[in-house]
């Protein structure tokens, strides 16, 4: 990240390309549409932005009553685009139990101490 973002100055957030197939809902759980993945990309963290520019957009969002999922969702609505730095599918985010299990699983097909 920090070599990927050092000269950027909007900054950016690990990523991944969207491989599954994406559906679009009604309010019935009824399919609506198929929505195309090209160019979509899942974000990871961790997402690394210059303070300040961070700090403007968190302060931004509160005043306007933005209700923001992570820092470059809140720098976007700036009107900035943030960069997307390739991650890794194994970069997961711990929000569920089956979450905590699939985490376990990664951190026991290490090998050796410290990696």
């Amino acid at each position: 990240m920090i070599d990927a973002l050092q000269d950027d100055e909007t900054g950016g957030l690990l990523a991944v390309p969207v491989v599954d197939t994406l559906k679009r809902s009604d309010e019935d759980h009824r399919v609506v549409a198929t929505v195309e993945r090209a160019r979509l990309w899942r974000a990871q963290t961790p997402q690394m932005f210059r303070y300040g520019l961070l700090r403007r957009a968190l302060e931004s969002a509160r005043e306007f009553g933005r209700q923001v999922t992570d820092e470059s969702a809140a720098v976007e609505a700036l009107g900035l685009c943030p960069r997307l730095v390739p991650g890794s599918t194994d970069n997961i985010k711990i929000t569920t139990p089956e979450d905590i299990a699939l985490a376990e699983y990664y951190l026991s097909q290490r090998s050796g101490p410290g990696t």
